[in-house]
């Protein structure tokens, strides 16, 4: 008898000491969100190639994206709240693209800047309105890249970029005679080159040859520029990017043709190029919201910094994703948000506010947004002489 009354006030005393220890993990669980709330972060990612043909892009704006967040979280964060950053390689392709934004996704993304280029944004825009999750590219140029409401851009768009190049070549009354080379093949090229066709009607140029390649014929441009310079023309336009149109440099020099080229964001880098013998460059322009030897104290401590870092000059695709991370700051502390916001209403919340914010930042003095997430903000162009960028007059 001893013995059972033994066994029942051990198994009574199991049971309350059970309940006790419920009870602790319940009020545990319970206090944790507060605890969380505390320690809250924003969490932005960033997609782009850092390897591949377009790596010069994507590194760009992943170096920079990192000494603008270490700023910003060592002078108090998003509204007071730390950001943590994170940024995926797509190799420049849209597939990939879209498995980096998954990836980011489950890291916990809050908030998108990116992508880099083109495509691969069309793809992931697609993916980011139907999770309705705010994004905003640096340089994603193609008009499709920001047709959704949740989308806004710091660069030119293509069309934008065609139009501003024919207006900046008229009004500085650089050439007489046009010669264009473009990249059928490519929605970037095709839509600067198709606006600018329309811009340069009535102009005090005239368009004397428009000649044309694919990726699959990217590497002989000896017959275009044999066309273009029978015709005469003083200037040569280059709306595609650094690779090809180091090729195109290299080979009018080799057949004695040497008109002014002009090229667009996508020349951006080609001082970088590996190997480019950078004289063939020389006196080559190209249309930029960003010049590295601006004076004002922002370009010169952000050029600085970067220099230090990672050991180049930053170029405009670095300068626009710097411009977005403090740009997410200032609408985010306007529309005083915290990361206890959910991802959609943190995006409902910054596609309204964002019309309303006017940025000073490296790519401009005063850049404001339209609803469509167009940016307002003035062209520049820049020169390459004795192998840097210098401001155009």
């Amino acid at each position: 008898m001893k013995k059972l009354l033994s066994l029942i006030l051990a198994l009574a005393l199991a049971t309350t000491l059970f309940a006790c220890g419920q009870k602790q993990v319940s009020n545990t669980t319970a206090e944790t969100p507060a605890a969380n709330a505390e320690t809250a972060t924003f969490k932005v990612g960033g997609i782009g190639p850092t390897t591949g043909g377009a790596a010069v892009y994507g590194l760009a704006v992943k170096n920079a994206l990192q000494i603008a967040i270490d700023e910003i979280n060592a002078n108090g964060g998003y509204n007071g709240y730390q950001v943590e950053y994170r940024f995926a390689d797509d190799e420049h392709d849209a597939e990939k693209s879209v498995n980096a934004y998954n990836s980011l996704k489950d890291w916990g993304m809050q908030l998108l800047i990116g992508t880099v280029t083109s495509s691969p944004c069309i793809a992931v825009a697609d993916k980011t309105v139907a999770d309705n999750m705010f994004q905003i590219t640096p340089s994603g140029s193609a008009v499709d890249c920001a047709l959704n409401p949740n989308v806004f851009r710091m660069c030119f768009s293509d069309p934008n970029q065609g139009i501003a190049s024919a207006q900046y070549i008229n009004d500085h009354n650089l050439a007489k005679k046009v010669g264009i080379i473009y990249d059928s093949s490519d929605v970037y090229s095709t839509g600067i080159y198709e606006k600018f066709v329309q811009e340069a009607s009535g102009k005090n140029f005239e368009i004397v040859a428009e000649e044309q390649f694919t990726a699959d014929s990217k590497t002989d441009f000896t017959t275009q520029l044999t066309k273009i310079k029978a015709a005469d023309a003083d200037l040569v336009f280059l709306p595609f990017y650094y690779s090809e149109a180091a090729l195109v440099l290299n080979q009018a020099k080799q057949m004695g043709y040497a008109p002014t080229f002009f090229g667009c964001d996508g020349m951006d880098g080609i001082l970088t190029l590996e190997n480019f013998d950078k004289s063939l460059a020389e006196g080559l322009m190209l249309l930029t919201p960003f010049s590295a030897d601006a004076t004002d104290d922002l370009t010169v401590n952000f050029v600085k910094e970067y220099q230090n870092k990672y050991g180049e000059i930053p170029n405009q695709f670095a300068a626009d994703a710097y411009d977005c991370a403090y740009t997410l700051k200032l609408a985010i502390e306007k529309a005083n948000l915290t990361p206890a916001s959910s991802v959609s209403d943190l995006c409902n919340a910054l596609k309204t506010t964002m019309t309303t914010i006017t940025q000073k930042g490296l790519t401009g003095d005063s850049i404001s947004w339209e609803a469509n997430g167009e940016p307002n903000k003035t062209p520049k162009a820049v020169v390459i002489q004795n192998g840097v960028y210098v401001l155009a007059d």
